[in-house]
């Protein structure tokens, strides 16, 4: 077999790998249980060994403290900011602030960044593809939440460099599982991919024309999906047990580790049968010794009510997504659910009663992300012209540039059209004026700090002259990956400018 381009599912709970065989058919890359997912989960045990996938998830009760999981969500965020401050309470593992202001986290006497710990998973999926084909895997397409920001995909791209895994292509997972559904089918449909995973939720409205897929409009939540499933159970049974015994097992690792395995239990069992008992024996102690269990019996009407908030936000997000994209839920020919989560009951019924039809089984809700970045990959370096697929996707959040009052100037608008290119100028605002800076965010607040800062770029070599005498013609390229890239030139004498990035948008 030629050297191939797979598909990479890099999810919040669970990574997945496919590949498209000489016969034209998408295959998922085997692990060695089995099946065809490892958990996203990276683990360093007490001899200093690094685990990943299910190695990493076994030592994962014993050792909470140095086995990281759900890390995809705390990428591209603010280490002091409420989101990380709230995660800290239900991971164990320590999560920290680097000298540069980026989250890292600290596992015995090492720190990782974000990148680290996903290029482990990235390699991890990328040896079992290896392995499977007998030949060594150079490239791969990697899937993300559309609702991802620059500095979130210029991370994965950094994941991969640094295991010297080439991203040819970072494709939104709405997106690829349209193209799983799409494929061969020849179809001429509007469908609305409604992706709800373990750590985040998109929304997209896609418009499939054979081999052309055309995102009209996206939206999500990179902080909504299963774990909060699970966390409102955590939250409900550490309240339950501190109201009867007047022990609060928040600030006990072990225990935590051991309410959170059984929670995510739990909601599988809830998603097929109408209650199942939560017990755990000497969970802790009274002050004289005395052990304490957990015994309770969780009906799926009380998870329900404890999770509705969150059904809710889906369609909410849903309900903008199908407005943005000038449609209505009556033009929708499908609808499609992908992620783990979508096997909840009241997310299907929800579901149903918003779009008004059934949701398709068209395709696999955790095998779909891969499989249609499988198939892109293959479409890429096919030379077949009836094989050859195109994609027109958008920018999730408007991208836009600081201006003196602290509002954002608006570049790119919310589901423009991506590549993109825009050039906007600027004058000198001082006589003899060598340099020019701007603050570039993504995001949809008015008020740019309240946005993700992508960088501060700074333009210099800039002719001398009077002020407002010196014309700055600054392009902003928006690449099919939804990565921006600055250039700035003399618009009277077209010298180019050197661009410095003062913050790196990559190194979480």
């Amino acid at each position: 077999m030629s050297d191939i381009i797979i598909g990479i599912d890099l999810g919040t709970t669970n990574s997945c790998g496919a590949y498209v065989n000489e016969e034209g058919n998408v295959k998922l890359v085997p692990t060695p249980g089995g099946g065809t997912t490892i958990p996203s989960i990276f683990a360093i045990d007490d001899k200093g060994n690094e685990l990943l996938g299910f190695e990493a998830k076994r030592q994962w009760l014993l050792n909470p403290t140095k086995t990281v999981y759900g890390a995809k969500r705390l990428m591209g965020r603010n280490p002091s900011g409420g989101f990380v401050s709230k995660m800290k309470e239900y991971f164990p593992y320590e999560i920290n602030s680097s000298e540069s202001g980026k989250v890292v986290i600290s596992i015995g006497d090492r720190e990782m960044n974000l990148v680290e710990i996903s290029s482990c998973i990235l390699n991890k999926v990328r040896t079992l593809a290896a392995d499977h084909l007998g030949q060594p895997v150079t490239q791969a397409v990697v899937t993300v939440p559309a609702y991802f920001n620059d500095r979130q995909r210029q991370a994965v791209k950094e994941a991969g460099k640094m295991v010297n895994l080439e991203v040819t292509r970072v494709v939104n997972e709405p997106t690829a599982a349209a193209m799983a559904y799409g494929l061969r089918k020849d179809v001429n449909q509007t469908v609305a991919i409604y992706d709800l995973g373990g750590g985040t939720f998109d929304v997209s409205v896609i418009e499939i024309r054979g081999k052309v897929f055309e995102v009209k409009a996206t939206g999500g939540d990179i902080f909504l999906g299963g774990i909060d499933w699970d966390n409102a159970l955590i939250d409900y049974v550490l309240r339950d047990f501190e109201t009867k015994n007047g022990v609060d097992l928040s600030k006990d690792p072990i225990a935590m580790q051991r309410i959170k395995d059984l929670a995510e239990r739990t909601k599988v069992d809830l998603s097929s049968r109408t209650e199942a008992p939560f017990s755990i024996p000497f969970i802790s102690m009274t002050p004289e010794g005395t052990p304490l269990d957990i015994n309770l019996v969780i009906s799926r009407q009380l998870y329900e009510n404890l999770t509705q908030p969150l059904v809710d936000r889906t369609i909410e997000i849903a309900e903008m997504v199908v407005q943005d994209s000038g449609l209505t839920v009556q033009d929708l020919d499908a609808v499609l659910l992908v992620g783990g989560q979508t096997r909840w009951p009241a997310v299907q019924e929800a579901v149903q009663e918003f779009f008004g039809q059934e949701p398709s089984k068209g395709v696999h809700p955790d095998e779909a992300v891969a499989a249609g970045a499988a198939i892109y990959g293959h479409s890429l370096q096919s030379e077949a012209t009836d094989e050859k697929m195109q994609l027109l996707d958008v920018i999730p959040m408007r991208i836009g540039i600081e201006r003196a009052d602290g509002t954002l100037q608006e570049i790119f608008e919310r589901n423009a059209a991506v590549p993109n290119q825009k050039s906007m100028n600027f004058t000198t605002s001082y006589d003899n004026q060598a340099e020019l800076a701007m603050r570039i965010y993504q995001g949809d607040a008015q008020t740019a700090l309240k946005n993700e800062m992508l960088g501060e770029f700074e333009f210099s070599g800039i002719r001398q002259g009077p002020e407002g005498a010196v014309n700055v013609q600054v392009v902003f390229d928006c690449s099919v990956d939804g990565i921006l890239t600055l250039s700035a030139h003399d618009a009277d004498t077209g010298n180019e400018m050197t661009t410095t990035i003062k913050v790196a948008s990559s190194e979480q």
